[in-house]
Parts: C-alpha cells; sequence; structure tokens
C-alpha cells in the first residue's frame, strides 16, 4: 500500500456492488484490499482497476463463513492502516424456514452477522485511535419487516440495521463514522444464489447503491442509515404504521408470487 494515500478494504468484492463500492474508492485515490472467495474474479478486478487508476489493489482469499474468518483478513491486511471498511459480503437463502440446510443456515448468519460485526470491531478501535474513518455496512430494505420465506435472511440485516445505527451512536464526536445502507432488490448474483427470482417492480443497479451510499457519506451531516430509492423509503416508512400481522401477511404473499415456480 502507498504511505500517501488511504485504504478501502472491501469484503465481497467479487461482484456487485462490491466491485462497484471498490472502482468508487480507487477512483477517489485510495489503495484498496479487495476481499472474497473467488480470487479469479478479484484478480481481474485488481488488473483492471489499477490500470485505470493506478492505485494499489490488494487481493485477500476469504471466505466469511467460516469461524475466525475476521481475524484471518486481519492478518492477512497486516500493518496497513484501514480509513474505509464496507462490510458487503452477504447472502441468504429463499424458502420456507423448515426447509433451511442447518449448515447452510449457520453460515450465512457467520456472513451476514458474525463476521461483519467481528470485522467492524477489530477496525474501529485503530480508527479511533487514528480519529478518522469509515464503516459502510451493507443491509437491506428486508431489515424493516420479518419477511416469511426468508426469515433468516431479513433478521440478520434487521441485526445488521439496529447494530450499524448504534454504533454511528457511539461513534460521535471520535471522527469515525457508521453507515448502514438498505438497498432493495438489486441487480446481482443475490437470486440466483438465494434460489429465487427478484421481487416485482424492476431492480435498482448496483451504481445506484453505491451512489446513494457515497452521497450520505460526503453529506455534512452523515446520517446513521439509508434506503435506497424513493419508493422503498416510502415502503419502509408506511410499514410503520401498518399492523404487524397484515405486514407480515403481505410480505408473505409477494414473496410466494415472485418465487412460484421456484
Amino acid at each position: 500500500m502507498n504511505e500517501k494515500r488511504p485504504t478501502a478494504l472491501i469484503t465481497g468484492a467479487s461482484s456487485g456492488i462490491g466491485v462497484v463500492f471498490a472502482r468508487e474508492y480507487a477512483s477517489r485515490g485510495y489503495d484498496l484490499i479487495i476481499a472474497a472467495r473467488r480470487t479469479d474474479r478479484l484478480n481481474e478486478l485488481a488488473a483492471a482497476i489499477t490500470k485505470d487508476t493506478g492505485v494499489t489493489v490488494k487481493v485477500v482469499a476469504s471466505d466469511l463463513s467460516v469461524p475466525n474468518s475476521a481475524a484471518k483478513l486481519l492478518k492477512a491486511v497486516g500493518s496497513t492502516p484501514v480509513d474505509v471498511l464496507v462490510n458487503n459480503a452477504g447472502w441468504g437463502n429463499i424458502g420456507p424456514f423448515s426447509d433451511e440446510d442447518p449448515t447452510s443456515m449457520a453460515d450465512e448468519i457467520n456472513v451476514n452477522v458474525i463476521a461483519l460485526t467481528q470485522l467492524a470491531r477489530l477496525f474501529v478501535g485503530p480508527m479511533i485511535e487514528r480519529g478518522q474513518g469509515t464503516i459502510v455496512n451493507i443491509a437491506s430494505t428486508a431489515a424493516y419487516q420479518p419477511v416469511p420465506n426468508m426469515a433468516v435472511y431479513a433478521a440478520t440485516k434487521a441485526y445488521v440495521l439496529s447494530f450499524t445505527e448504534a454504533l454511528w451512536g457511539e461513534l460521535q464526536g471520535t471522527g469515525v463514522s457508521a453507515l448502514a445502507v438498505s438497498p432493495g432488490g438489486t441487480a446481482t448474483e443475490f437470486f440466483e444464489v438465494a434460489g429465487g427470482r427478484a421481487m416485482a417492480g424492476g431492480l435498482m443497479t448496483p451504481a445506484q447503491v453505491v451512489a446513494t451510499a457515497m452521497s450520505a457519506l460526503d453529506s455534512a451531516s452523515p446520517a446513521p442509515s439509508v434506503i435506497v430509492g424513493a419508493r422503498n423509503r416510502v415502503m419502509a416508512i408506511a410499514g410503520r404504521f401498518v399492523p404487524k400481522r397484515q405486514l407480515i401477511s403481505v410480505a408473505k404473499t409477494l414473496m410466494k408470487s415472485n418465487n412460484a415456480d421456484r
């Protein structure tokens, strides 16, 4: 890493939102540490970014579903100060909870909750000591209501939202910021991996998600969380005034209608 340039660490950087975050921070003059399981994709991305921007990109093979993966990633980072941590890695399963494979379910929780929390803990201390830094955690609009047939995923994202907003509160006055970003359905590999189809109404792009996140971070008064897309913001706010029984029934119906052929 170049000591004169700040460094951004991005997990889940082999595709989708993670790729766009990597390109965005590189365009802003950050060196990068990009982590994911698929190092072939990471190497291709690293070569392209270095060619386009001249920044240094370090590739780290990392499977965050494995216990103690956060500590292993910290070791791979070494002594390089991390100025921005983007906890983008995450995935979910679509289907009845009673059909979930217990091992796969544990992997999902490890990635979405445990590794994310541990990484935030490992890097926030040095950030506070330096008096600057940013932690971005990718949540989801699923965080704002229970989602039948995605029960575990929605619960993990509700955790991410609550945790990040609480962390934002703790970090006030330290020079370090935390932001939870909640996209709706996005054109990534998520639904293919999860075993379902995208929700009706069209998908946003990874570029829209990153643009919303960066706009929030660049604000003079950064908020603890942001929802991507005006429609999604309205739906999340409206959900506060709908009886819980009705809200859950609507979410269940939407999941069934969008995944009837799966």
